[in-house]
């Protein structure tokens, strides 16, 4: 029973604190900078995690495209069939589209 009556105590403290934070002007103040701050950051970490899957996209993408030659010329040697190739050329393709699109999305500073 004491549990309940020093947890109800304690919610009422928290509700006072509370109140009087919302009437200080400084609370207030650092709050709202806490705040910006915190969406600046967000911003910044989101486009440079945009800008880092897409680097790593495009370069999946350019691997494939080295293994899409290799493939190919494969199969001009009648050395593979074509399953190789296409396999390889659709791999390039999606991580190409992949890091581009990464790249697309991020905006730039001035469009906000």
């Amino acid at each position: 029973m004491s549990k309940v009556s020093t947890v109800r105590k304690l919610g009422v403290v928290a509700r006072v604190a509370g109140q009087q934070v919302k009437r200080s002007r400084t609370a207030r103040a650092v709050t709202g900078a806490v705040a910006t701050t915190g969406r600046a950051f967000g911003r910044a970490a989101h486009q440079l995690w945009l800008e880092v899957t897409g680097l790593v996209f495009l370069a999946m993408a350019g691997a494939g495209g080295i293994e899409s030659v290799k493939e190919y010329s494969k199969y001009q040697a009648g050395r593979a069939g074509a399953r190789g190739m296409v396999v390889a050329i659709c791999f390039t393709v999606t991580f190409a589209w992949f890091g581009i699109s990464s790249f697309v999305r991020v905006k730039p500073k001035g469009r906000r």
